[in-house]
């Protein structure tokens, strides 16, 4: 059985060799949506797009047994999808100069 060790424990490092790379990337994830809500929304969005383009990398890179659930479609159309998603969402946060989320 997949995830349990040999005395009937969750094997930890099994699980973290298929799904670590979803973990950090939603790690960088939660952590851009921490600095929205703190009101820094340019970073918070940085760090966004960022966590999508190392999934686009991680995609790229990493053979399909240690991608995990960042293998939705084929490896390209992933990579196309997660790069491009997080370079758009990055250009924009970068080229908004003014405005805030603070509803008045």
């Amino acid at each position: 059985m997949a995830g349990v060790n040999a005395t009937g424990r969750p094997d930890v490092r099994a699980w973290l060799t298929v799904h670590g790379a979803l973990l950090l990337v939603l790690l960088i994830a939660v952590a851009g949506l921490a600095r929205v809500l703190g009101e820094h929304w340019r970073q918070g969005s940085v760090l966004l797009g960022g966590a999508l383009l190392v999934a686009a990398v991680l995609r790229a890179t990493l053979p399909p047994s240690r991608a995990g659930l960042l293998a939705i479609r084929g490896r390209m159309i992933d990579v196309l999808c997660y790069g491009g998603f997080g370079v758009l969402i990055v250009a924009l946060a970068l080229t908004i100069t003014r405005g805030s989320l603070a509803v008045s």
